[in-house]
Formats: C-alpha cells, sequence, structure tokens
C-alpha cells in the first residue's frame, strides 16, 4: 500500500472506529467529546448521571447493527433491550423506561418484523422495563441492511452508587470479579455467519443483568465498579478501568472461564478470547473483605452461577493492567486495537 493511500485512510471512518477498542476511544475523545464537550460527557461512563433538582437518574443510549440479525441464543431485538438495560444497571441503577427507533431497509419481512419486536416486548417483561416511546423510519432497498435498532433507557439512581460507573472509590486490594464464561456472544455471531462455514451449537450470552446485579448490591454496599464487556470484550474493560489511574491490577488467566468450544474457534480463526464480545458478563470491583458475599448472591442468580474472583487492584504498574499467563508468563492488557470482527452488536 502507499503512503498516500495510509494517509488517505487516515482522514476516513473505519470498521475498527467501532470496535469498542483503542480507534473508538480515539474517536470519541478526539471528536465528540472534543465538540460536545461538557462535565457529564467528560466521564465517558456507560450511562450518564444526571441531577434532576434532588434526584438522580441515569441516562444511556445505544444501536444495534447486529450481522445477522437473528442469531443462536437472540436476535437484534433482544440485544437492544439487554444491551441498554445492562448500561444502565451497570452504572448502579434501576432500569424503568426504554425509547425504541427502527430504520427498517424497504422490503423487509413483516413476519420477522413481528418477531423482533415480540422478543423485545418479553426481553423488556423479564426485566421489569417498560417500552415507552420511540420512533420508525424506512429506507430504499439497498439503503439498510435489513434493520438497525437505536433504544434509550433511564433508571432511578441512589446517592450512594452514584460513583460505581466511574470507579472513584475502587482501592488497592480490592477484587475483580467475571459472572461466567467469556466469548460466547462474539463467537455465536461468528458462527451464524453461513459463508464462514463453520458449524457449532453455541449461543450469545445474551441477556438483561439488571435483576442479578441488584441482587450483588444488596449483599453489599462496597461495590466500587461494574461494566459489561461487550465489544473489545474482558481485556479492553480492565485496560479502560486502569487507564491515568494511580493503582494497575492483576488477573490470572488460569481463573477466567471460557467455553471450550469458544477456546476452540479462536484458536482456528487467531481470536483473542479475552478480546470477544460479550452481551451477559460484567466486571465488578469488590471490597476484598466483602468478594464472597458477592459471589454467593452472583451465584445464587442462573446468569451468575459461573462467577468467579479472577484477579485484584494493586499499587504496582498503575495505569497497567497485568495478566498472569497460564503457561507462566505476564502480559499487559491493552485496548483491542483495529476489529477484530465487526457488527456483533
Amino acid at each position: 500500500m502507499l503512503i498516500t493511500d495510509i494517509a488517505e485512510m487516515d482522514n476516513r471512518i473505519l470498521l475498527g472506529h467501532g470496535s469498542g477498542g483503542q480507534l473508538s476511544h480515539d474517536l470519541i475523545s478526539g471528536l465528540f467529546v472534543k465538540y460536545f464537550d461538557n462535565p457529564i460527557l467528560k466521564d465517558q461512563t456507560d450511562s450518564a448521571i444526571l441531577k434532576i433538582d434532588k434526584d438522580l437518574l441515569a441516562f444511556t443510549t445505544d444501536s444495534f447493527v447486529v450481522d445477522p440479525v437473528f442469531f443462536p441464543g437472540g436476535n437484534i431485538g433482544t440485544l437492544a433491550v439487554a444491551g441498554t438495560v445492562n448500561d444502565l444497571a451497570v452504572s448502579g441503577a434501576t432500569p424503568l423506561y426504554l425509547s425504541s427507533s427502527f430504520i427498517i431497509e424497504e422490503g423487509f419481512g413483516m413476519k420477522e418484523l413481528e418477531t423482533i419486536v415480540r422478543s423485545m416486548a418479553e426481553e423488556a417483561k423479564r426485566a421489569g422495563v417498560m417500552i415507552v416511546t420511540g420512533d420508525t423510519k424506512v429506507v430504499d432497498k439497498g439503503k439498510c441492511d435489513k434493520i438497525f435498532i437505536n433504544t434509550s433507557g433511564i433508571g432511578e439512581l441512589l446517592k450512594r452508587h452514584k460513583n460505581i460507573s466511574s470507579g472513584k472509590e475502587i482501592k488497592t486490594g480490592d477484587k475483580i470479579i467475571v459472572n461466567g464464561s467469556i466469548g460466547d456472544h462474539g463467537m455465536a455471531i461468528l458462527a451464524a455467519r453461513e459463508f464462514l462455514n463453520l458449524s457449532s451449537d453455541l449461543k450469545s450470552d445474551c441477556a438483561c443483568l439488571n435483576l442479578m446485579i441488584r441482587k450483588a448490591m444488596g449483599a453489599s454496599p462496597n461495590i466500587k465498579f461494574m461494566r459489561d464487556a461487550t465489544r473489545g470484550g474482558l481485556a479492553t474493560v480492565l485496560s479502560e478501568l486502569t487507564s491515568d489511574r494511580e493503582f494497575g491490577l492483576h488477573i490470572d488467566e488460569s481463573s477466567i472461564q471460557i467455553n471450550e468450544k469458544v477456546k476452540g474457534m479462536c484458536e482456528i480463526l487467531g481470536f483473542d478470547p479475552l478480546y470477544v464480545a460479550n452481551e451477559g458478563k460484567i466486571v465488578m470491583v469488590v471490597d476484598k473483605d466483602d468478594a464472597e458475599s458477592v459471589l454467593d448472591a452472583l451465584r445464587a442468580d442462573e446468569l451468575g452461577r459461573e462467577s468467579t474472583v479472577i484477579g485484584e487492584i494493586v499499587d504496582d504498574h498503575p495505569g497497567k493492567a497485568w495478566i498472569n499467563t497460564i503457561i507462566g508468563g505476564n502480559r499487559i492488557l491493552d485496548m483491542l486495537a483495529g476489529e477484530q470482527l465487526p457488527r456483533i452488536c
């Protein structure tokens, strides 16, 4: 590739800008935050924390362009509801209300659309939220890939939980917990893309986690941080958690649960499961004295039965996330560079 071609690419949006990794971070910081600059946006948390009179609200929005629209374990509708509910819940909020906007390609099947909408209604009911407003646009055939959905959400946030999304109360010794195996969603989506000729019975872990999170928060007042490990996977969340902080973290690779089929597919295709997307997994930082009670609460829920402590916050190497590998070495976990798998959510 010529130098002039590379320079031209630098002035265009790439798939990697939507990966949730380093390119996404650079785009958000260098463009959107630059022009939309305000104290609330600067925190760059999953949900904006808003003060209305004396009350605190969490507000979030997300767009879903997953391909294929239907996949093992869910569809774009269940993903749209779960993704927004989870962004509110990991901020410490109780999700209450959602909006839903559809961009639909002309010719999309009415039966398929009804299935998606029904799935959204069922997922919202399970999570205890209401879809209260929305919008619909239809575009010419070929101007949109089947259907895109945007959902926004509002949740109630208690004052004592306002720092969970930012992790401002994290300290050395706090434990890092993940509620189960990683990489299932990304690999299920990949296997569902028929042109790859992959066969797998893997299912996405797509689910609303707010009821499980509520149990954990009821077990401990000392949950310091939560984030759902979606685009960019577990490694990117951990890298972002330590970025520009006065602490570092260590995790133990042997403590991270990965489905054997996920491992196999990653090995064949050259993916690192630590960077593969999830839609039903959270990273939680908890006071060391409360870790066991939080684990008990998580494991009492079907979506948290495989919860484990994978590491802890340390004074060493501030600003860096380190992993102790299975083979006995150590390496730094950076943000995802480029794009492993586009359109997974």
